[in-house]
C-alpha cells in the first residue's frame, strides 16, 4: 500500500509564532494561508504542517498520489482502495469525506489512540 507524501500535523496554539519558530529551524513556508489557520513548512523532504484551530491532537497525514513536494504520482493508491483495505484490516475509520473518485479523505487511529490522516488532494 502506497500512502504517498508524509507529513506531521500539529496543532497549535499561536500560527505567527509556531512559524516563526520552525523558520528558526530552517523550514520555509512551503504552503498555507494564515487567513485559513494553516501553514505548512518544508525542510528538505520533512513537511510539518501547522493547523490553528483546526483539530485537538497532533496527527500522521499521508496524501496519496502525493510526493514531498506536492508534485503529482502515477500510479498512486486511491484513498477509497487504502480505506477498503484498512477496513478490512479490521480497523475503524471516522471522518470520512470525499466522493466515489477524486479528493477524500479519513482518518484512522492507531493502538494508542494517536490520528493518522489520508488526505488525498487530486
Amino acid at each position: 500500500m502506497q500512502l504517498g507524501a508524509f507529513s506531521i500535523s500539529l496543532a497549535v496554539k499561536d500560527l505567527a509564532k509556531s512559524i516563526s519558530f520552525y523558520e528558526d529551524l530552517g523550514f520555509a513556508r512551503f504552503a498555507g494561508e494564515d487567513a485559513h489557520g494553516y501553514a505548512i513548512m518544508k525542510n528538505g523532504d520533512t513537511l510539518v504542517g501547522l493547523f490553528q484551530g483546526m483539530f485537538e491532537k497532533n496527527m500522521l497525514t499521508f496524501n496519496p498520489g502525493w510526493d514531498q513536494s506536492a508534485g503529482e504520482v502515477n500510479p498512486f493508491d486511491d484513498v477509497r482502495e487504502i480505506k477498503a483495505k484498512i477496513k478490512a484490516a479490521g480497523h475503524e475509520v471516522s471522518q470520512e469525506g470525499g466522493g466515489e473518485t477524486g479528493i477524500g479523505s479519513f482518518v484512522v487511529m492507531d493502538p494508542d489512540g494517536n490520528p493518522i490522516l489520508i488526505d488525498q488532494h487530486r
